[in-house]
């Protein structure tokens, strides 16, 4: 069985000692990720356009430049971002850990989702895939899976808890209504992300930032003296998940080599569906959920922003927004694609400063 390089740690040689520390292996985790990713990425590419002569089916309805100048794009580049993070998380965590397995499988259940409604799409050249109900529900019971076997992992009353930020050691035990509100949290934020994934770069950048941002959390949140003295929930083993943000760091930094404008692939369902739940996941077993919020302010004003285009549309018959999600609302105002990715990168990082504040301002 193949266990990576955590069992190599040893007392009686200096050197293997570096691997019991996760920083150690987190900063491993993203280089061998990174790398990964930029010698498989010209490969994969040229393979995914072996069978996606048109590439990514674009939107009638989107922005009329977009059927120009991304024509021909290949999707389905998270292929690319989930066979990094898997091999470098494989390599570099302590696979003993269940945590570590949930956060993977779900990443590549979502990503195996995302993969067949990519290809769907691919296949019949049309910009709709999987049936929106068949899609739902396959997602929903993978997060349900997951925020049982996060419940009985992590064990007590901890398990069914939800924590506030801002508040010292206070958790709200929602009994077995935490398992609805897990996977809503896991859902929620794959679908997020899917509807930020728009742009060149778009979404990669703050998928980067959220990543970087959860594996301090998870350090912190699974050392017993960091988490005491910042008084958050200490929530045992899942200081290893740093390791798997690391991984999906170096990734998503390999993966925008060959996704910056102008895009030589897309992520597509693949790679949105399998980041945003592996985000979800991580940040319901460290019990930032709220906080996700936070940090993925810019997949919550994309979601929200669908939300209100379409609640408007229905009850007024009128638009609040030139076009939804809100990065396509720019782009009808003027802004270059340019512009708009690197504000909503700047964005994202501030919010990231936020959410970091909170595990101090308790």
């Amino acid at each position: 069985m193949f266990h990576g390089l955590y069992p190599l740690i040893s007392d009686d040689i200096g050197a293997l000692r570096l691997f019991s520390f996760i920083t150690f292996r987190t900063g491993g985790a993203i280089m061998t990720a990174l790398i990964i990713s930029l010698l498989f990425g010209d490969r994969i590419i040229a393979w995914l356009k072996t069978f996606q002569v048109k590439g990514q089916p674009i939107r009638d309805d989107g922005p009329a430049h977009h059927l120009v100048t991304k024509a021909g794009t290949p999707t389905m580049g998270g292929v690319l971002i989930l066979l990094s993070v898997t091999v470098s998380t494989l390599l570099w965590a302590d696979l003993s850990n269940g945590f570590v397995w949930i956060v993977l499988l779900v990443a590549l259940g979502f990503g195996a989702l995302g993969l067949v409604d990519d290809y769907l799409k691919v296949s019949a050249h049309s910009s709709k895939g999987l049936a929106g109900r068949t899609r739902i529900i396959a997602e929903t019971a993978a997060a349900l899976a997951a925020a049982l076997a996060i419940a009985w992992l992590t064990g007590g009353t901890l398990g069914t808890s939800l924590a506030l930020p801002f508040f010292k050691d206070l958790l709200i035990n929602l009994g077995w209504f935490y398992l609805a509100f897990s996977a809503f949290v896991i859902v929620g934020t794959s679908n997020a992300v899917n509807l930020t994934d728009g742009l060149d770069g778009l979404a990669i950048g703050p998928i980067i930032v959220a990543a970087m941002t959860f594996g301090i959390v998870a350090y912190l949140s699974g050392h017993a003296v960091y988490s005491g003295y910042l008084q958050l929930p200490a929530v045992p083993g899942s200081g290893e998940l740093a390791v798997l943000c690391g991984a999906l760091m170096g990734a998503g930094l390999g993966f925008l080599w060959f996704n910056a404008p102008p895009a030589m692939i897309f992520m597509g369902d693949t790679g949105s569906l399998a980041s945003g739940a592996a985000l979800g996941t991580i940040a319901v077993i460290t019990k930032h959920e709220l906080v996700l919020a936070v940090v993925g302010g810019i997949f919550v004003l994309e979601t929200v922003s669908v939300i209100l285009q379409v609640a408007s549309f229905r009850l007024t018959g009128r638009r609040i927004f030139a076009m939804a999600p809100i990065h396509h609302h720019f782009e009808r105002k003027g802004w270059s694609e340019a512009t708009i990715v690197i504000r909503f990168w700047i964005i994202a990082a501030v919010l990231a400063l936020i959410g970091l504040a909170t595990l101090k301002l308790r």
